[in-house]
């Protein structure tokens, strides 16, 4: 389960310091930016700058993944990222969700690998 426990951690890791790291160096294509509230939303989120927030803390979180170090604040900030991925695709871009499952289920392995680190906040 050791074994698990690390695939697992490097995995999401990488994928979160992978696309944190797109949002400043620009590695990845971006496509055309779709019609309606999606495009909308899209925009107001690159025009704004908000991007570079969310991608500074995916870029993190990963990161404490990858090194193995503050692995429960990185699930944290992860979770919160996650919740967001979910709503965006559940609301307006429903063809992403594939991913989305992906990461959910790494993030909720590790939250249980590491569920002693959370024991505080969860006791009645």
């Amino acid at each position: 389960m050791k074994i698990a426990t690390i695939i697992a951690r490097v995995l999401l890791g990488l994928t979160f310091v992978a696309f944190g790291s797109n949002a400043f160096l620009h590695f990845l294509p971006m496509p055309p930016l779709p019609q309606g509230v999606t495009g909308e939303y899209l925009h107001a989120f690159f025009a704004s700058g908000y991007v570079y927030v969310i991608g500074g803390l995916q870029f993190i979180a990963g990161l404490l993944l990858l090194i193995g170090r503050f692995v429960p604040l990185g699930l944290t900030i992860l979770g919160a990222i996650i919740v967001n991925i979910w709503c965006f695709h559940i609301l307006m871009a429903p063809e992403g969700v594939p991913p989305a499952i992906v990461v959910t289920v790494l993030e909720l392995f590790l939250l249980w690998r590491y569920r002693a680190a959370f024991a505080g906040i969860l006791r009645a």
